[in-house]
């Protein structure tokens, strides 16, 4: 399985339009065109179509986990005891 079709199962199974899939994309600062986005959906005879590479899946998904959760947020909380402090992150605006 290519990673345009994995792509392709994403948008379908979401319900995601072109658009949505820029944005999401522009979550995590990675721009692309919808010209762009629509040469991973075409048919790989096409003579048009693109290969969906790894970058452009990677910033998908980590753009998706912040569309569907919500933007993380860092807490630090200080341990009294040793003075160390401890990092937690949390998540804000769970969309279920």
């Amino acid at each position: 399985m290519t990673n345009n079709d994995i792509l392709k199962k994403l948008r379908v199974a979401l319900k995601l339009r072109d658009d949505e899939i820029v944005k999401i994309l522009e979550l995590v600062d990675f721009r692309i065109s919808k010209s762009e986005l629509g040469a991973f959906f075409r048919r790989d005879d096409h003579p048009k179509y693109m290969e969906c590479g790894d970058q452009v899946l990677r910033n998908f998904l980590n753009g998706l986990v912040i569309h569907l959760r919500g933007q993380c947020l860092k807490k630090e909380k200080r341990n009294h005891k040793k003075g160390v402090a401890i990092s937690y992150s949390f998540f804000y605006g769970l969309k279920i």
